[in-house]
């Protein structure tokens, strides 16, 4: 399987951060990059499990992998589920970038604070939580938080204000009783870092998510069918 990855994403912002954490990692890879805002848009308002959303996300995930890409990651976790049940006749991975953040809070667990800056983005990181924990066997408690206000900011590109209104919104509940956080859009992973002092893992997917993908580009056999 040769070293290429093409990303998912519904906002333009993600390009440089997973770009730099590949590069980071292997700069052989080559990356390229999708962006539909329209699925996060659409999923906000029918939600993430609409038939005819889902099926516009095989679409777009399917195209992504067109220029031969064995593996196509969908940065975005509220359509991250439907992305990675994407048919692909084996001629290409569907991954959710969230996956590797859920099974580090599950090992972490039992208690999990997940924290979103849109309420749509809860149900599908319950349902992926609730995924990993079931293949590992243990129980879960989740908790949740949505960051009031904080997504106004994301729209008008005021980044500095998205990240301060979700660390305020987590300190603001002093979650010392959690065994780890969860942030769980990629949007958000910068807060990370002003959590940090808090005694409490603190995980966002895109650094845990690509790690783990190019792990898989290394190292995993996946039977696919050729492309040409």
């Amino acid at each position: 399987m040769h070293k290429h990855i093409t990303f998912l994403h519904t906002s333009a912002i993600h390009i440089e951060t997973f770009a730099r954490l590949v590069k980071a990692i292997d700069p052989d890879v080559k990356v390229e990059h999708v962006v539909e805002e329209a699925l996060l848009t659409d999923a906000q308002r029918v939600g993430a499990n609409d038939p005819a959303l889902v099926m516009r996300v095989h679409d777009a995930m399917t195209k992504a992998a067109s220029t031969g890409a064995p593996i196509v990651v969908c940065t975005c976790s509220t359509i991250g589920g439907a992305a990675e049940r994407t048919p692909t006749d084996r001629h290409f991975v569907p991954i959710r970038i969230d996956r590797a953040m859920a099974d580090r809070a599950v090992a972490l667990g039992p208690s999990i604070l997940v924290v979103a800056a849109l309420e749509s983005t809860l149900g599908p990181t319950r349902e992926l939580l609730e995924e990993s924990a079931n293949s590992a066997g243990v129980a879960i408690e989740i908790e949740y938080l949505v960051a009031e206000g904080a997504w106004p900011h994301f729209l008008r590109g005021d980044w500095t204000a998205y990240f301060e209104a979700v660390v305020t919104a987590v300190n603001a509940i002093a979650p010392h009783s959690v065994s780890a956080i969860v942030l769980a859009q990629a949007s958000m992973a910068p807060a990370a870092e002003a959590l940090s002092g808090m005694g409490i893992e603190v995980l966002s997917s895109p650094s845990l998510g690509v790690q783990s993908v190019v792990e898989q580009l290394h190292n995993r056999r996946i039977g696919l069918v050729p492309t040409c």
